[in-house]
């Protein structure tokens, strides 16, 4: 017996925490105690070397010394100030009712917003709860499929774990010893198409079965102009504008990708901003409009987000600020938004700032534990282990990358995307480097599988936080006084199935067209360094004369 432990110490020991985790005991405290029990057998076996555990106190000072993770506070902060400042229910109001009677119209607005919060906030929860609250009781009232409805949310609230600035991005760069800023640029472009599928699915919906989606009715859309027209054609032009300025202002640019895509919106929600306070201030001196209602409308509300994205993603994509100066920024600039929609009190700061601080210390008490427990494993070799394991797999890198996206799909299903960062990633990076695949385009696919966490059933904590603010019994709606059936858990669930195979076919497509992260590193010469030759042009230089000078 004793044999049998000293040969597979490493796998008992990671399989011993899984049991643990499973169990239900805390992930920062089962780490923690694995990693000392472990060690303390690994000693007592001669397997493990107790110098190891002096490095300790050094790698736990190590945690609370990186710079990297004092982003999450700040996006943490950031996104709760946002939700509780209202401006998702601005935007899901007036997205809402630009959509008007187009069928879905609702669910397009709900996975706009979804990506317009993620890019914003970077909170799955902040997102889910806030959409939950105000979209969900307007889409039962006008007949929504439950299921379509809470599906929808659901998964347009996880948008925010992988469209920059997640949290679970910042996580993924620290483990794997890469570039917050690189990993943000590389998981721009597919959380927008992750996003876009959302949108395909729900125009899929729309046409199959026209009743799970039906549009608003006519008595239920605002923003109409004096002659009834909803000023759609004038809102078209001014997007239409908009765009073109973004792209001559950056024609001549050098920049590309996430950097070109942000910054054209740069441009262009300047200009958009400006028509509609001149169209503004027109209409209060002369009481003449050339723009609708809804174009402006539609204008001020996105406005605000949009620049938020900027000062944030913006400054950190063309490298003028780090990603925790940019959190810091965009904390700032969420209490100016809050301020200026005079939604801001000391109440709302001071609950901001009690949940950014619980997130925090969970984030960072995981850590060292997961420190402790890699501190023994390494000392065991499980390292060795794990990469023999990994890399002995056949097919190569695409064997290496089927078999680790459908080990964490499994794991999602009972470990939450903070344990699986800090527990599985650190594994799996070194043998992904050995096989020569890129960790950031790694860290992006793995960052799009690890979103199941939060969508499978029956452990998803989207589902989680739908479920608490859905509707658990009949209730009386507001607007129409009609009785109203409750949204049950079981409808939640079987929401969420369809979009957890979109994010597995979006896994899928993240490996079969890596341009899409790649571009982060940026234009690739084709030039062949070896047919480079360099020629010195021979230069004729007077005679040395070192004789006395002349008179």
């Amino acid at each position: 017996m004793t044999a049998f432990i000293i040969a597979n110490m490493a796998p008992i020991m990671f399989v011993s925490l899984v049991v643990m985790l499973l169990l239900g005991y805390p992930a920062a405290f089962s780490l923690g105690a694995v990693g000392l029990f472990f060690a303390i057998i690994g000693v007592e076996l001669g397997q493990f070397h107790p110098d190891f555990l002096q490095a300790l106190p050094e790698r736990v000072y190590g945690v609370m010394n990186n710079d990297t993770l004092l982003a999450i506070p700040f996006f943490t902060f950031m996104g709760l100030v946002l939700e509780r400042s209202g401006m998702a229910e601005d935007l899901l109001d007036t997205i809402g009712q630009l959509f008007g009677t187009i069928r879905g119209g609702l669910a397009y607005a709900v996975i706009f917003v979804g990506a317009l919060l993620a890019a914003t906030t970077g909170v799955v929860a902040a997102s889910v709860i806030s959409m939950g609250l105000i979209s969900l009781p307007i889409m039962l009232r006008y007949g929504y499929d439950r299921r379509v409805a809470a599906g929808v949310i659901a998964a347009s609230g996880t948008l925010a774990q992988i469209i920059p600035p997640s949290l679970v991005l910042i996580v993924m760069a620290d483990q794997l010893g890469k570039s917050v800023g690189d990993m943000y640029e590389g998981a721009f472009i597919p959380g927008l198409v992750l996003a876009g599928l959302y949108a395909g699915y729900a125009f899929l919906v729309s046409m199959i079965f026209p009743a799970a989606a039906p549009g608003l009715p006519k008595e239920a859309i605002g923003f109409r102009e004096d002659n009834g027209d909803r000023g759609l054609v004038s809102l078209g032009f001014l997007f239409l504008a908009s765009c073109v300025f973004g792209w001559f202002m950056m024609r001549n640019s050098t920049v590309h990708g996430a950097d070109y895509v942000v910054l054209s919106m740069f441009y262009g929600i300047i200009f958009a901003f400006a028509i509609a306070v001149l169209n503004w201030a027109v209409d209060k001196l002369t009481g003449f409009r050339f723009l609708s209602k809804m174009a402006q409308q539609t204008t001020f509300v996105m406005v605000p987000p949009l620049f938020l994205i900027f000062l944030v993603l913006g400054t950190i994509f063309i490298g003028i600020a780090t990603p925790t100066e940019g959190g810091a920024m965009g904390a700032a600039g969420a209490l100016l938004l809050g301020a200026a929609k005079r939604r801001l009190s000391w109440d709302l700061i001071r609950q901001a700032t009690e949940s950014t601080a619980k997130l925090s210390a969970f984030v960072v008490f995981i850590l060292v534990g997961a420190r402790i427990f890699s501190l023994t494993f390494y000392g065991v070799n499980g390292h060795v282990w794990v990469e023999h394991l990994l890399t002995s797999l056949p097919g190569g890198q695409v064997g290496f990358l089927i078999f680790v996206n459908v080990l964490v799909f499994i794991l999602a299903f009972f470990l939450d995307f903070f344990e699986l960062a800090f527990i599985v990633i650190p594994l799996l990076g070194p043998a992904a480097e050995k096989l020569g695949i890129d960790l950031i385009w790694f860290g992006v696919i793995l960052g799009v599988n690890m979103q199941t966490s939060f969508m499978h059933p029956p452990f998803g904590f989207a589902l989680f936080y739908l479920r608490s603010v859905a509707p658990k019994e009949r209730y009386t709606d507001r607007i129409t006084g009609k009785r109203m059936d409750p949204v049950t858990t079981g409808q939640i669930y079987w929401g969420a199935v369809p979009f957890v195979v979109i994010q597995i076919i979006m896994v899928g497509l993240v490996i079969a067209f890596p341009a899409m992260v790649m571009h982060y590193k940026g234009v690739q010469t084709n030039i062949d360094p070896s047919t480079i030759k360099i020629e010195v042009p021979q230069i004729e230089l007077p005679p040395l004369d070192f004789g006395p000078p002349q008179k």
